[in-house]
């Protein structure tokens, strides 16, 4: 079970002319949390893409673990969830078993969903159900591209306290992408800045005081680390209490 899952070397990618990636590295081992960060335009989303096979890199080479599964959860904005359709049938055209259906839902804390319309769902249950739908592939690489954009504060807490469940459940490995480094940090293994390359990796803490970090962020971050620091190391405190310059809009 040693061999990484996904082992992307050297890339890059480049569309009309431009470099969106340059030589990108990047190791995601089995049941190992990754968090990249980085601003708008830093191709976050694009080396998602590059990953999942969606996309193919101008340069460099992606190894995937033989028979890899990966169950995606997109940006939850990039699904037209006004289709006339219940919970249950959306599910139904990734899987035709109803008991798979209602396991991966009982997964996530859905069972109630099941026979709600996909229009009437609040954005954390859509999040919910289009997780329900990632993990009927019985991922053994869970990828989320900012898939808790959209969440209050509280509703996001919640949502990456779900990946932890079940990444313990599943022993999957997770790759994650978000702008909000507040409560991302706290539950990632290693937190990969990007940039159109990657500045700096390592632990939460490591990352956040990199200078290229710095640079990128500015030193309003401070605060992201205090759930971070209280979870893992109490002999730093709760860290000061900071701007939270990058809070995503909770009416976004």
């Amino acid at each position: 079970m040693s061999a990484a899952l996904i082992t992307a070397t050297h890339l890059d990618y480049e569309i009309g002319g431009q470099r969106v990636l340059d030589d990108v590295n990047l190791t995601i081992a089995p049941g190992e949390i990754v968090t990249i960060v980085g601003p708008n335009g830093s191709g976050k989303t694009t080396l998602v893409r590059l990953l999942i096979g969606a996309l193919r890199p101008t340069g460099g080479a992606i190894e995937l673990r033989d028979g890899l599964r990966i169950g995606y959860v997109p940006q939850r904005l990039s699904i037209d969830h006004t289709l006339p359709i219940t919970v249950d049938r959306f599910l139904a055209l990734s899987e035709r078993r109803a008991s798979a259906r209602m396991a991966a839902l009982a997964q996530v804390g859905g069972e109630k969903l099941v026979k709600l319309q996909l229009i009437d769902l609040s954005g954390g249950q859509f999040q919910r159900v289009l997780l329900a739908q990632a993990l009927l592939r019985n991922p053994e690489l869970l990828v989320l591209d900012e898939a808790a954009q959209g969440l209050d504060q509280p509703g996001i807490a919640h949502f990456y306290r779900l990946i932890e469940e079940i990444r313990r459940e599943l022993g999957c490995g997770v790759l994650m992408v978000s702008h909000d480094l507040h409560v991302v940090m706290s539950a990632s293994d290693r937190v990969v800045c990007l940039n159109g390359h990657v500045c700096c990796e390592g632990t939460p803490l490591h990352v956040s005081n990199a200078p290229a970090y710095r640079a990128l962020f500015g030193l309003g971050t401070e605060g992201a680390l205090a759930l971070y620091r209280h979870a893992h190391d109490h002999r730093h405190g709760g860290g000061a209490p900071g701007h939270h310059h990058h809070h995503a809009d909770p009416g976004a």
